[in-house]
């Protein structure tokens, strides 16, 4: 019995040594992340990946899209409903929006962190995937910009939440601490510079939408106005306008309202649109993350016309204070918003539905020609050249006296007083970039900082009873409670 025992037990034994060879070298049922980045495709839909988490910020969010976290702080927006990034007081870390956001950037930075990574290691090689370094350089580009887009965002809503130049891929680097004070912009600036030096000057038409060397150029002089605002040097002004210089390719369309049609996106005044489009049917129930046919990447604005998906919020409108700085004859005027509903009408003059009805196929235009011309006759007016700043300032007006409507806003004269100069850019911005991108309260915001005007007395024209904003605490959206109770290096903004 011993004997026959012990046969079956080394038997057993060289089955067992047979299988663990065998199972050890069994490969992976799917493609790894070592195998993925070995042919140029692969670094195109890396950076494709990139763009797709905007889709995030811009869609309906099952039900719970992020709109009014940007389009509510400033004075050109209210709704009856006291949403709290409208009337401060109310603003919680644990906000729902603000968590969403603060996640979805971090997720982009992420992917563009991972993408130039994978280049960075790419250069280095002796055996390169890319034959033609140009073209590695050119996603490159993209990263640096995308990452710099996110940067300048987190800057302007959270202020000090950590700079993230590397993928995290050790426990050491798990909690990365707050930024500095301008730290993310000064990251955003660089992420720029670096990007200009990349990107191709155009795109063919399988490649519209994706980011041009203009685009980088419109980023980087406008993070460098809004440092300017902060710093006060006149050299960053100097920098910007040396940067919108050679913006070369880009003009304002003959139709303000061609800016928000869905049947004219990407023309010849944008420098970059969100891509919004449905290459299968529109899920609005889930995020593009979902499945390869499957999910969304369409955008939504039924906050505005008060869509029936809205469900029982209230809309986004019109303050009384955007109505009366609108003259009735200013042919932007039915592009802005209807009189007759009192509701905003930008991106639903000519808008396509998406499949399902929801969102949209008409791209969020997030940075246009116009207001490249009026942030550079901001550089040049601090800098001494009034006459400059009038004129593109007039540039602007111009195009809506050519819309052939009555009433046209006229020709601004020259001045010589840096003040009234300050004063007519921030009425025009007021109107040009209305209820658009949640300009007006990043304006607001670095004009405060700048000393030029005061918030703590300003007129938001809220429709909330409740409204109530203090300096310097609101300035900042509060960081999520998450990230502060999970990392020990982040402390919250002042006054949350």
């Amino acid at each position: 019995m011993k004997i026959f025992i012990s046969k079956i037990m080394f038997i057993m034994t060289i089955f067992i040594i047979v299988a663990c060879q065998d199972n050890l070298n069994l490969y992976p049922l799917d493609e790894t992340e070592a195998d993925f980045f070995d042919e140029e495709i692969d670094f195109l839909r890396a950076t494709y990946g990139v763009y797709a988490k905007m889709s995030d910020i811009y869609w309906y969010n099952i039900n719970f899209p992020l709109h009014a976290l940007w389009l509510l702080p400033g004075d050109d927006l209210t709704s009856i409903r006291p949403y709290p990034y409208e009337v401060f007081r109310t603003l919680q870390p644990n906000d729902w929006r603000i968590r969403t956001y603060y996640t979805t950037a971090y997720q982009l930075i992420n992917r563009a962190n991972t993408l130039l990574e994978k280049i960075e290691k790419d250069e280095q090689s002796d055996y390169p995937v890319f034959s033609d370094a140009s073209v590695r350089d050119e996603f490159k580009g993209e990263a640096l910009c995308l990452r710099g887009i996110m940067n300048f965002q987190l800057w302007n809503y959270f202020g000090t939440s950590p700079n993230i130049t590397f993928r995290i891929s050790t426990r050491e680097n798990i909690y990365p601490p707050n930024a500095e004070e301008n730290e993310l912009l000064d990251q955003a600036i660089s992420d720029f510079k670096m990007s200009v030096d990349l990107l191709p000057a155009s795109r063919n038409d399988a490649e519209r939408g994706r980011i041009t060397k203009s685009s980088a150029l419109g980023y980087l002089g406008k993070a460098l106005v809004f440092k300017a605002n902060v710093t006060q040097d006149m050299n960053q002004y100097t920098e910007a306008i040396s940067y919108f210089n050679k913006i070369t390719d880009k003009s304002l369309v003959a139709n303000y309202g061609d800016n928000f049609s869905a049947t004219t996106e990407n023309n010849a005044e944008s420098l970059f649109e969100f891509q919004a489009s449905q290459t299968f049917a529109d899920q609005p129930w889930l995020s593009n993350d979902a499945d390869a046919d499957n999910g969304s990447f369409a955008a939504y604005y039924g906050y505005f016309n008060n869509h029936w998906s809205w469900w029982d919020q209230t809309p986004i409108i019109p303050t009384r204070k955007l109505i009366d700085a609108i003259d009735p004859g200013d042919p932007r005027l039915p592009y802005i918003l209807d009189t007759a509903t009192g509701l905003i009408r930008k991106y639903l003059v000519d808008d396509i539905p998406a499949s399902s009805g929801m969102q949209s196929v008409n791209n969020p235009r997030l940075l246009r020609y116009a207001d490249i011309l009026l942030l550079q006759a901001e550089a040049l007016n601090e800098t001494g050249d009034q006459d400059g700043a009038v004129t593109l300032i007039n540039q602007v007006r111009t195009r809506s006296r050519n819309m052939g409507y009555t009433g046209v806003p006229a020709n601004l004269p020259t001045s010589n007083d840096q003040e009234q100069i300050r004063r007519w850019i921030q009425e025009e911005r007021f109107v040009e970039l209305a209820a658009e991108e949640g300009h007006r309260w990043l304006d607001l915001r670095r004009w405060e900082m700048a000393g030029w005007i005061d918030l703590e007395s300003w007129d938001f024209s809220s429709a909330s009873q409740s409204f109530l904003i203090q300096m310097p605490e609101n300035l900042l959206f509060p960081i999520p409670d998450f990230e502060v109770d999970l990392n020990p290096n982040v402390l919250q903004n002042d006054g949350y």
